[in-house]
């Protein structure tokens, strides 16, 4: 009968066990655990089934807690229970940490934080083993109390950080932070320290972040971290940095304070990396570069102009790495470079007098000279940082396009003009021909100036006028450096900028393949016209749009005398041709005889008749078609007359592209957008600009808007 009603009470065979049968066994274990003590496996597990047995046991299911107990799976309906076990390991815990904790309450500086980081290490690994010795009660009684809602419960070994938290974290905490940041200081300072102290308080405030919203949440949230420690870290850095920084600053040059300021923030980052949290970093790094750097970058930016004229490209590396921490900082960088390139660039061609106006190799290698020495600088003190990239070239644009040539010669356009000459001395024959591969790397810089022209169309027109020559008087050094010069204006500007070249050099070609043939030809011919034959590539070359305004006066040939010692070949034009040939039939000849015979409208008087040809020169071969200075300079003058007709034209064009896509437009908007689109060719000047609107309006393109001021409308 007794049998049979304990299996009516007790249908599954479990053992009723009591807390109080297991507590004082379990209790002894546990201190055994938390006073280090070697503990044998069977031991371990005697423990481990203390917390099981009572887990399992279903005798206190009405006293254990108010809501309906679940039932645990596979269990055949057995109740888990844990309230009660779960209380007295939380009292056993907060009174172990009370008696530690009056321990360490006198102590200060390093002796604190040898009893905080020992007594922490100990305590975390006692308290791991004791989780594991009540794993069953967290997976099931905990995690059941977690899932539903209940707040202050935990798994054991957070429940263990909780109370070091509530018992000695607390208690201590302002004396192990103090004892901390001392510790800092002293490293600050020079000395060694015994990094672990540090490292270890630091790990157990970032441990003792549980997340107590979700207390199963993987990883701590670093409240504790951040709250107890890293803000008044920070704030203590703050102050250590300003009264070293201005100290500093007070007795030494800026080159050495930043040398200083670079080593300290390198042993910030350093000092994260070894014993504070990675997430200090950040936070620690925005604070030193706000003392170091951003406090004193008026004193930076009074020395970074001291550093560029003194050459200190070191000492100017080390100001930019600084500067670029700091966010805007390097703007003020940027434009006292972009000042100081503008007045070297300015003062080195002022420096150069005449020179750089009348010879354009002195001009152009003097501003190579300034941009080479300075974008040297950005690429490696600035790292080629796009800002300074840009302050550079706007500094060449500026000294390039307005200087004391441009000045002496009143306008803008003498720097292409100078840079066109430039590449007209490179490019034809002479003796002072550089080797291919240098050519190559000269063209190379001839394009960097060129990049900085504002007026390309001007540099277009001597580029073509000069190429003219080279080639119609067979004057060029080489095939491939002129076809190079060619594709690298076209890369910089487009096929349209250079399409007028690229014919004239074909055509070139063609008239080469012309004469081989009839050479050919007219050696196999006995009876010819010469002359008529000779005209007609001529003839095609003045008909032809690319050639018309760049070969007046080109056409030339070469005459063979027999009236002095020495055979002389005579390259003439052909005006002087005519003349010469003239004295073939009399020995003098007056300038109206001349005139009347040739046609010519004006003939220029010489006093040099040829006479003593042979005391002149050595050579055999004699160029005497070299243009005088006042033909020079009605050239230039024809030149910069076609470029202005040019000009307008291209505004005009513009003006029509424009109108004819808006309909309707303001002055102002007009004159912006006619200003973008020709800023690649040249920069066309705003009364030019209202001309063209003028001439577009009287030729009805155009018409003003009535009753809106300043507007204008597309008539198609």
């Amino acid at each position: 009968m007794n049998t049979m009603a304990s299996r009516t009470q007790n249908p599954h065979g479990l053992r009723q066990i009591t807390l109080d049968e297991i507590w004082d066994d379990l209790r002894e274990g546990i201190q055994h655990v938390y006073k280090q003590q070697s503990m044998s496996k069977p031991r371990y597990m005697e423990l481990y089934t203390h917390v099981y047995n009572h887990c399992t046991s279903v005798h206190q299911q009405s006293q254990s807690r108010v809501p309906k107990q679940k039932k645990a799976p596979n269990q055949g309906g057995a109740q888990f229970v844990g309230l009660e076990l779960y209380k007295r390991l939380k009292d056993f815990l907060r009174t172990y940490l009370i008696g530690m904790q009056k321990d360490g309450a006198d102590l200060m500086d390093e002796s604190v934080l040898k009893f905080y980081t020992h007594r922490w290490e100990d305590y975390r690994f006692s308290s791991k083993v004791l989780n594991g010795v009540c794993a069953y009660l967290n997976r099931h009684w905990v995690r059941r109390e977690c899932d539903e809602g209940r707040k202050g419960i935990y798994e054991i070994y957070s429940l263990a950080l909780v109370t070091w938290r509530e018992n000695l974290f607390r208690p201590l905490n302002r004396q192990v932070t103090n004892a901390v940041l001392r510790l800092i200081e002293r490293e600050r300072n020079g000395e060694t320290i015994n990094t672990r102290l540090v490292s270890g308080v630091i790990q157990c405030y970032v441990e003792l972040g549980l997340n107590e919203d979700d207390p199963s949440a993987r990883g701590p949230t670093l409240s504790v971290y951040k709250a107890s420690f890293e803000s008044v870290f920070l704030e203590d850095t703050e102050r250590f940095y300003t009264t070293e920084s201005t100290e500093f600053l007070r007795e030494n040059p800026v080159t050495e304070y930043m040398k200083k300021a670079e080593a300290r923030l390198l042993e910030e980052q350093r000092r994260v990396q070894v014993y504070l949290h990675e997430s200090t970093q950040d936070g620690l790094a925005r604070k030193c570069e706000h003392v170091l750097i951003e406090k004193h970058l008026d004193i930076f930016y009074s020395e970074f102009q001291n550093l560029l004229d003194d050459d200190k490209n070191e000492d100017l590396g080390r100001m930019y790495n600084l500067v670029a921490r700091i966010p805007d900082g390097l703007g003020q960088l940027r434009t006292l470079l972009e000042n100081h390139i503008t007045n070297q660039g300015l003062n080195a061609l002022e420096k150069c007098g005449d020179q750089a106006f009348n010879d354009p190799k002195v001009y152009v290698e003097t501003i190579l000279e300034v941009h080479h020495k300075y974008n040297a600088l950005v690429l490696t003190a600035f790292n080629n940082d796009a800002g300074f990239v840009a302050a550079l070239d706007k500094a060449c644009g500026k000294f390039i396009n307005s200087n004391s040539v441009t000045k002496q010669a009143n306008s803008s356009s003498k720097s292409p003009e100078l840079l066109a000459r430039y590449c007209d001395s490179l490019l034809k024959k002479s003796s002072k021909n550089p080797e291919e591969a240098e050519l190559e790397d000269i063209l190379n810089s001839v394009m960097v100036v060129f990049k900085y022209i504002e007026d390309k169309d001007v540099f277009q027109k001597f580029y073509s006028k000069m190429l003219a020559k080279r080639l119609v008087q067979h004057n060029s050094a080489s095939d491939d450096a002129e076809a190079s010069m060619i594709s690298k204006l076209k890369q910089a500007c487009g096929f349209e900028y250079t399409s007028k070249l690229q014919r004239m050099f074909q055509d070139i070609g063609v008239s080469k393949d012309l004469n081989d043939k009839f050479k050919a030809h007219l050696a196999n011919t006995e009876s010819l016209d010469y002359g008529k034959k000779s005209s007609t590539f001529h003839d095609i070359l003045q008909q032809s749009t690319q050639w018309s305004e760049a070969t007046l006066g080109l056409p030339h040939g070469e005459l063979v005398t027999n009236c002095f010692k020495n055979r002389y070949i005579l390259q003439a034009s052909t005006y002087q041709m005519g003349v010469l040939l003239m004295f073939n039939n009399s020995e003098s000849l007056t300038m109206e005889q001349i005139q009347e015979q040739t046609q010519l409208k004006t003939v220029c008087e010489t006093s040099d008749d040829g006479s003593n040809i042979d005391r002149q020169t050595s050579k055999l071969r004699v160029n005497i078609n070299v243009p005088m200075k006042t033909e020079q300079k009605q050239e230039q003058e024809q030149t910069h007359k076609y470029i202005e007709e040019d000009r307008k034209l291209l505004i005009q064009a513009a003006i029509v592209r424009i109108m004819k896509m808006r309909k309707m437009l303001k002055h102002q908007p007009l004159l912006a957008e006619v200003l973008s689109q020709l800023s690649s060719r040249f920069k066309p000047r705003v009364p030019v600009i209202k001309k063209c609107i003028d001439i577009l309006i009287e030729k009805e393109y155009l018409e003003r808007v009535e009753g809106e001021k300043d507007t204008y409308a597309y008539l198609a």
